[in-house]
C-alpha cells in the first residue's frame, strides 16, 4: 500500500488557481488522488465541477514570450525565455533579450532548443549569453520552451505584453485568416485543429469522465449501459465542438464555425497545425 502524500497550502492554492474550484473541494481532491495533481482535476470533474478539460500545460510562470516568423511567413517560432519574477520579465532590457534570441533563431533557421543554446551572437553563444544574463539579474533564466512550424504560410501573434504567443500554419497564404486564427486560438485555447487530431488518451480520459459522472448521477440510476454510452457520445461530441479550432463558434462572428470562416475566404484554405505558447 502507498504512503500517502502530504498535501499542502501551496498544493491547494495551485489546484484552486488552475480550475476555479473551492478550498476544500481542492484538498479533498488532492487527497482523493493521492497528490496527483491531473488526477485531481479529474476528480473535480467526475463530481461535476465545472472545470476545463485541458491539461495544465506547467509553463513557466514569469518570463517572455516571443512569437515571430521569418521573412518569407514560411517559418514560424514561438519561444519562451523564462525569469522568476515579473520585476524581470516586464523589464525592457530583459524583453530585448528575449527578442534578440528569437531574431537569432529566425536568422539561422534553427530547428531545436539545443541548436539555439549553440548559436552565436555578437560573437558569443546564445548559452553564454543566457549565463551572463543570469549572472546580471540574479535569477534563473532559460529557454523554457522552443515551438517551430514549418507550412506554406504561417501567422504569428503576440498577446497580453508577450504573455502569449501564437502560431498558425496554414496551407496557403492569407494573411486575413492568419491573424483571425490566431486571435481565434489565443482567445479560446483549442486542444487541437479538429476531432481526428485529439490523441486517443485525451478522449478516452474525457469519455471516462463522462460516464462516472452520469453513473453517480441519481437520475441515470438502473439505466443501461447501452443508453449512458449512446448520451456519453452525444456529450462527446460538444467537447469536440468546444475544445477543437474547426468546430469552435468562430469569436468574431458566433453564427459560424471557425471552419466555415475558413470556406468563406476560400474553399481549399485549411489549417494544418497550430501552437499556443502562454506564461502561468
Amino acid at each position: 500500500m502507498s504512503t500517502p502524500v502530504a498535501i499542502t497550502a501551496s498544493d491547494i492554492n495551485k489546484l484552486r488557481q488552475a480550475t476555479g474550484a473551492g478550498m476544500m473541494d481542492c484538498r479533498k481532491a488532492l487527497t482523493e488522488s493521492n497528490g496527483d495533481f491531473e488526477a485531481a482535476i479529474d476528480w473535480l470533474r467526475k463530481q461535476g465541477q465545472k472545470v476545463a478539460a485541458k491539461r495544465s500545460d506547467r509553463e513557466a510562470k514569469e518570463g517572455v514570450v516571443i512569437a515571430q516568423t521569418n521573412a518569407a511567413n514560411t517559418i514560424g517560432y514561438a519561444i519562451t525565455i523564462s525569469s522568476e519574477t515579473d520585476f524581470v520579465s516586464k523589464n525592457a532590457d530583459f524583453i530585448a533579450f528575449a527578442q534578440s534570441i528569437a531574431d537569432a533563431a529566425v536568422t539561422n533557421d534553427v530547428k531545436s532548443a539545443e541548436e539555439l543554446n549553440e548559436v552565436t551572437v555578437n560573437g558569443a553563444k546564445v548559452s553564454e549569453l543566457i549565463n551572463d544574463k543570469l549572472a546580471s539579474i540574479g535569477e534563473k533564466i532559460g529557454v523554457a520552451r522552443f515551438e517551430r512550424v514549418e507550412a506554406p504560410y504561417v501567422a504569428s501573434y503576440i498577446h497580453g505584453a508577450n504573455r502569449m504567443g501564437v502560431l498558425v500554419a496554414l496551407n496557403k497564404v492569407s494573411v486575413e485568416a492568419g491573424k483571425d486564427v490566431a486571435m481565434q486560438i489565443a482567445a479560446l485555447n483549442p486542444i487541437a485543429v479538429d476531432a481526428a487530431s485529439v490523441p486517443a488518451d485525451a478522449i478516452e480520459r474525457e469519455r471516462a469522465i463522462v460516464v462516472d459522472t452520469m453513473k453517480a448521477d441519481p437520475k441515470m440510476a438502473g439505466k443501461p449501459d447501452e443508453m449512458i454510452a449512446k448520451i456519453a457520445e452525444g456529450k462527446l461530441n460538444a467537447f469536440f465542438k468546444e475544445q477543437t479550432l474547426l468546430a469552435q463558434a468562430f469569436v468574431k462572428d458566433g453564427s459560424k464555425s471557425v471552419e466555415d470562416y475558413l470556406q468563406s475566404i476560400d474553399k481549399d484554405l485549411k489549417v494544418a497545425s497550430f501552437v499556443r505558447v502562454a506564461l502561468g
